[in-house]
């Protein structure tokens, strides 16, 4: 029994002094995996993008440029197992006050290899721009802002939702497949959550909202649920979607109730040229639908980006210029556009990158308004 108990606290003190070292590092590299054996892990991690805008007229007196430092992301990451089928994602992002707010709180279930469920706070299916964010679009920062509108305008933070999703590949990965019901945050400006709606006399029945995604790669698979608007140069991409939702009485005002629905398609084409670098290419179209209610909401978008990536180095990085177009048609006979011109410093992947952007938007009836836009992106 003493034996016993000698190897007990054996083990103890060496798993004591294991942890610590783990946690010594984790604070030296901010990011690290604790392994606690039998399946059981710990991950951390960071993200931050941060920028220095300057945007025409932006300043207090109408006729200046503004010129500002801003945080524009600030997410923490948190990734645990419990079993090799059963794991957890914890993530959090700075909302438009600058408080940190629950971005993803997910339960993550493997049925089996290829099939999933997951539970909790989390990005619905959607197009490939709203699924790729902020951190892995062709030009840096959310590439949809105009065109994908309930990333831009929906969601409780980052366009999140609260609900449950199946998703899984087939075809050797190559089909991926996501089905999920939601609470339903796909809201557009000037509608009311189902609380204000509650408070403001609006009666309306509270039903959930349903999103779904196919989408099939003709050359390399793309597993997994979240998507990438590039890889890099990385892989030789061939690839379709389509997305679409709806929510019953999803559109709430104090004027009308509306059912709420959107789809869309998109492709992305990115090809390896041998010695050179690789090209992207990738598209968009959408419909939103508001039953009338919002017509500013409601009416067709359209995306389309290419990028070029030098295969060799400038200093420690690679250069990938790119352009983007987006043009939203809303149903109250006002477009947007909007064109951006840019250069992506690319360090680390994902990982490291700065980039610089020149944007204008056309407003229909409103004076053209351009912006220069450079950001430093790291997640370590």
């Amino acid at each position: 029994m003493a034996h016993q108990i000698s190897l007990y606290k054996k083990r103890m003190i060496v798993q004591s002094i294991t942890a610590a070292t783990l946690l010594i590092a984790l604070s030296a590299q901010a990011v690290e995996t604790i392994d606690f054996g039998n399946d059981k892990s710990l991950s951390l991690g960071f993200g931050m993008r941060t920028s220095f805008s300057s945007v025409e007229n932006g300043a207090t007196n109408g006729t200046s440029r503004s010129n500002d430092f801003n945080i524009d992301s600030a997410r923490l990451f948190v990734g645990a197992s419990l079993t090799k089928d059963i794991k957890g994602m914890f993530n959090t992002e700075k909302d438009a006050n600058g408080n940190i707010q629950v971005m993803d709180l997910v339960g993550e279930f493997a049925l089996t290899p290829d099939v999933n469920i997951w539970a909790g706070r989390m990005l619905s299916p959607s197009d490939r721009a709203n699924m790729a964010g902020g951190y892995y679009s062709l030009g840096g920062g959310y590439a949809g802002v105009v065109a994908s509108r309930y990333g831009a305008n929906g969601g409780i933070v980052a366009g999140r939702d609260d609900g449950v999703t199946l998703w899984g590949n087939a075809l050797d990965n190559k089909l991926g497949y996501s089905f999920g019901a939601f609470q339903g945050y796909t809201l557009g400006i000037g509608s009311l959550t189902q609380s204000q709606a509650k408070t403001a006399g609006v009666k309306s029945a509270d039903n959930l909202m349903y999103a779904a995604r196919l989408q099939y790669d003709f050359w390399d698979a793309e597993p997994g649920y979240y998507g990438t608007g590039t890889y890099l140069g990385a892989k030789d991409i061939l690839a379709v979607g389509i997305a679409g939702r709806t929510q019953n009485d999803g559109v709430l005002t104090t004027s009308g109730i509306g059912n709420y629905s959107s789809g869309n398609i998109d492709f992305l084409l990115e090809k390896k040229i041998a010695g050179a670098g690789a090209v992207s290419l990738e598209g968009a179209y959408y419909n939103y639908n508001t039953s009338g209610v919002i017509l500013s909401e409601q009416g067709k978008a359209y995306l389309a980006g290419a990028g070029y990536i030098f295969k060799d180095k400038l200093g420690m990085g690679q250069l990938q210029p790119f352009t983007r177009y987006q043009k939203f048609d809303a149903d109250n006979n006002i477009t947007t556009r909007q064109y951006d011109l840019g250069v992506n410093y690319i360090i680390d992947g994902y990982n490291a990158q700065v980039s610089g952007t020149y944007s204008k938007t056309d407003v229909t009836s409103q004076t053209s308004i351009n912006k220069v836009v450079v950001a430093l992106q790291l997640q370590f």
